[in-house]
């Protein structure tokens, strides 16, 4: 795969560092809402994060039965400018940066100074599973004569079929061996930005069900190699054509 490289035009959306944990027995939900006593000049906003479970009832009579219920299972808090977003939860911990996208570093610096703030609340007994996301939107130009001119993962269509697409979602499941992680790839067609465009999503999603310390940093070496895989997935994916209109 090819090496990384810094387009001008970036494609991401939104890139993201998630980390899920078991918390300690002493973790509570309003001790997750002190967090933002050290963060409130930095994001001022915080929305509660609610779960919502229902249950669905049936057997042999007629009627049935359905019921709901919802909880507060963390909180949002989000920055001044609305482009960073920091979740805390009793199970994890999310940190996204949307448009415009700027460096790697700086998402990593930011997610782990946050983490700092949530460990020391939390005391997470360990690290279960550990996250990077990266969403790109591809605003490609018409007339186009094949996907294939501008994408290298595509759906495969039988020569005995009409080979138009002119809508489809892709999600492929590829074992990542080498570092012990998973790649969740995605991609699917959306509304246009244009007219003259056809706008896609290439959603890359690499995770790893982990057992390390809560107080180490193996996670954040893992998430290292995540980096550079990410980067080499979304290469991979692209052709020359793209990499232009990145340029």
């Amino acid at each position: 795969m090819q090496s990384s490289k810094h387009y001008k035009k970036s494609s991401i959306t939104e890139a993201l560092i998630d980390i899920r944990v078991d918390a300690s027995s002493e973790a509570e939900i309003p001790t997750l809402k002190n967090i933002q006593q050290s963060i409130l000049s930095q994001y001022p906003v915080d929305e509660e994060i609610i779960e919502i479970q229902g249950q669905f009832e049936g057997g042999s009579n007629i009627t049935a039965t359905a019921t709901a219920s919802q909880a507060v299972v963390g909180y949002r808090f989000i920055s001044h400018d609305m482009k960073q977003i920091f979740q805390a939860r009793l199970n994890g911990f999310t940190f996204s940066r949307l448009a415009p996208y700027e460096r790697w570093e700086n998402l990593q610096n930011e997610a782990q100074r946050l983490w700092d703030i949530y460990r020391a609340v939390i005391k997470p007994k360990n690290v279960n599973r550990v996250a990077v996301r990266y969403i790109n939107k591809l605003d490609l130009p018409l007339p186009m004569n094949d996907f294939k001119d501008y994408l290298r993962t595509l759906p495969e269509v039988s020569p005995d079929l009409s080979q138009g697409l002119s809508d489809f979602f892709m999600q492929l499941q590829i074992p990542q061996e080498d570092i012990g992680g998973m790649l969740l790839l995605n991609e699917v067609i959306i509304p246009p930005s244009g007219d003259d465009l056809v706008s896609m999503v290439l959603d890359i999603d690499l995770f790893c069900n982990v057992n390390f310390p809560g107080d180490g940093i193996a996670h954040w070496d893992l998430l290292e190699k995540f980096r550079v895989r990410k980067n080499e997935i979304f290469e991979a994916c692209i052709t020359d054509k793209t990499r232009e209109l990145l340029k």
